[in-house]
């Protein structure tokens, strides 16, 4: 590899959206030759020729982000059912001693009720409840005494199935991300099993959210 190459190559590796973008032929390589040629001639001490650059990027090798993509497309290929939910509601209060026994006073009286949706999150400083609507009375009564952060109401998800080798592919998470943030659509909450991702949305956006997903599946 050329001076001009290996340093191209060590400024574009600095930012892994710009080689991604590079990869999937979303970027305009003169205006990046141009962008970075500053930089290259500091470090070679010496000028070097716009399209000297251009033909060193373009001879970059396709590399790890190309061999993940190809994974991921596979992947996309393979995802299970997806469920969409509605009515849904968040709650966020600040870490208390109290919150772990209230949360399993509360997971007791919703145990038979099979078609509930209740998650749970404890962070470092505070722990985020999502479930149904119905339940709002109920955690405002039962969680009166705990210093409650935010609360959003008429919300949805998107779950999706995963295949059990995504734990091995790199990427997916963000894959799943960034489609939904080109489309403008604000993921709230990201709550993730092992085998099974959701995405929470304002309830107006649940549709969007749906086709832009899905789209990943029909497409790959």
């Amino acid at each position: 590899m050329s001076k001009i190459g290996k340093e191209a190559e060590e400024i574009i590796n600095r930012s892994p959206f710009i080689r991604e973008a590079i990869t999937e032929n979303l970027i305009n390589i003169s205006a990046l030759a141009r962008k970075i040629k500053p930089e290259i001639e500091e470090k070679m001490g010496m000028p070097v020729n716009e399209g000297a650059i251009v033909m060193a990027i373009k001879r970059m090798a396709p590399g790890y982000y190309h061999k993940i993509n190809v994974k991921i497309n596979k992947f996309m290929s393979d995802l299970g059912d997806f469920l969409v939910r509605s009515d849904l509601t968040i709650f966020t209060f600040d870490n208390s001693p109290t919150i772990p026994k209230l949360q399993s006073s509360l997971m007791d009286e919703i145990s038979n009720e099979r078609d509930i949706f209740y998650t749970v999150s404890r962070g470092v400083t505070e722990t985020t409840i999502i479930t149904g609507q119905k339940l709002t009375p109920r955690i405002k009564d039962l969680f009166a005494n705990e210093i409650m952060k935010s609360h959003k109401e008429n919300l949805a998800s998107v779950t999706i199935k995963l295949d059990e080798t995504n734990t091995e592919i790199s990427g997916i998470y963000y894959y799943f991300l960034k489609h939904l943030a080109w489309e403008g659509i604000n993921i709230l909450e990201v709550i993730s099993t092992t085998n099974e991702i959701t995405f929470v949305v304002e309830g107006d956006l649940v549709d969007q959210a749906f086709s832009v997903l899905m789209r990943l599946k029909i497409r790959n």
